[in-house]
């Protein structure tokens, strides 16, 4: 089954130099957050990845051709016509295809333009700043057992600040720290289609979680598989410098492959 990763995102609001690099590229731990994705579907034994890449795809496409560079030691010999040695090499089981969706191409319509590449089987699909300890094998379990055109995975985000009840007039009425009730179910990404998907795919401009999504749940075709285990999206400096701190620690829940 392959694995469809979006990572056409700019990562603006990640640090100053986010808009010098892909969302995608960003570092956690020295490693792209998009390498942190791929060894958890690949410790579930799913190695074929169809990247959508975007804003300065070029970058990603660089980082997965030299792979072996910046994961080994090397040898450069000038005295012996520039020969190469490549010292404990570090490889993976990966087949990625990376394919150039544009620059202002919209979620649903990054999944359309790869279409060729996934043909008529069932695949995945997620985000390209998000991680997590979900156990693939029970997603794509819980999808084939329903038998719909898609599977969500729903995780909690807790809520960041105190609860404040405030009447009509203004008035404070109680003011109280979070609780593990105020979290709100959201869509985390980690979802699963049959080739059915693409009849809801419109165009580049067609957004996967507005009208493919909201059809695909009026037409009785949406599952949702509930994570209650770790999940984190990178969408702030704050949440970079969180998963840092995790990783650093040795504290990164998403990080079952070790």
């Amino acid at each position: 089954m392959k694995v469809v990763i979006l990572a056409g995102g700019l990562g603006t609001r990640i640090n100053e130099t986010g808009h010098l690099n892909p969302k995608p590229m960003t570092e956690v731990g020295d490693k792209p957050i998009i390498w942190h994705i791929m060894k958890l579907y690949s410790f579930y034994g799913y190695n074929e990845f169809i990247i959508c890449c975007g804003y300065k795809q070029h970058m990603i496409k660089e980082w997965f051709a030299d792979y072996y560079l910046y994961n080994s030691d090397i040898t450069f010999n000038f005295a012996k016509q520039n020969e190469m040695i490549v010292h404990n090499n570090v490889s993976e089981p990966w087949k990625v295809t990376l394919v150039d969706t544009g620059l202002n191409t919209m979620t649903g319509g990054r999944i359309k333009r790869v279409q060729k590449y996934i043909g008529t089987e069932t695949f995945m699909v997620t985000y390209g700043d998000g991680v997590s300890n979900l156990n693939v094998s029970e997603l794509v379990k819980f999808h084939k057992n329903h038998g719909k055109i898609g599977t969500l995975t729903a995780v909690n985000v807790d809520q960041r600040f105190g609860i404040l009840d405030v009447n009509e007039q203004g008035r404070v009425n109680a003011f109280r720290e979070k609780q593990a009730g105020d979290a709100n179910l959201i869509n985390g990404g980690f979802m699963v289609f049959e080739p059915g998907i693409f009849d809801y795919l419109m165009s580049d401009q067609t957004t996967l979680e507005k009208e493919p999504l909201e059809r695909l749940a009026a037409d009785g075709e949406l599952k949702a598989y509930r994570h209650i285990g770790f999940w984190k999206c990178m969408d702030t400096q704050r949440d970079r410098m969180e998963l840092e701190r995790l990783w650093r620690e040795n504290k990164a829940q998403w990080k079952v492959w070790e």
